[in-house]
């Protein structure tokens, strides 16, 4: 039953890791990465659609994105999006394929982005703190029903906390790894 609980919080938490590190995919370096576009949406027949279902995308170069769509006339809905997106990029339209080329970063950009990946490591290590305080709270109920000892209790709980304590080391480091790969760009 403990083997399970702690299973459970510990796939709970490698979920909170990989949500986070799908989200830092997305925000912007200096590199171009097709990944920049996984979260953009298209109006596509009144249907909002991923942008990597109707195109593809490549990085023919260090800073350009080359987006060819499957479907010709959707060419006006995805640059529609791109606009709309929050990445500040415009998009270069030659009747067949989109271009979208990166500035460099400038400083004070760069410092954004590593505030916002601070941000979103900060909220990856509150839902692994979240796991937690529930399986913590199942713990007590265990512990109150009679299902474990106050020893079994305390050793569990102990686990717990080594188990929290890796995993928020773990999205630290993906912060971290983050946060030089935008300074160096």
């Amino acid at each position: 039953m403990l083997k399970e609980l702690l299973k459970d919080a510990e796939s709970r938490m490698d979920k909170a890791i990989a949500a986070l590190e799908q989200d830092l995919r997305a925000l912007r370096t200096g590199r171009a990465s097709p990944a920049l576009l996984d979260r953009i949406r298209v109006d596509y027949y009144g249907v909002p659609t991923p942008l990597t279902q109707l195109a593809s995308v490549s990085a023919p170069e260090a800073r350009m994105l080359l987006i060819k769509p499957w479907d010709p006339n959707t060419l006006s809905a995805i640059e529609r999006a791109i606009l709309e997106s929050d990445l500040g990029l415009t998009p270069s339209n030659d009747g067949k394929v989109i271009r979208l080329v990166l500035p460099p970063l400038t400083e004070e950009r760069r410092h954004e982005l590593v505030r916002t990946v601070h941000k979103r490591v900060e909220e990856a290590r509150v839902a692994i703190r979240n796991v937690r305080r529930d399986v913590l709270h199942d713990l007590q109920e265990m512990e109150r029903e009679g299902l474990l000892s106050e020893d079994e209790f305390y050793r569990a709980k102990d686990d717990v906390q080594k188990l929290t304590d890796r995993k928020i080391e773990e999205a630290n480091k993906v912060g971290e790894a983050k946060e030089q790969e935008i300074l160096e760009g």
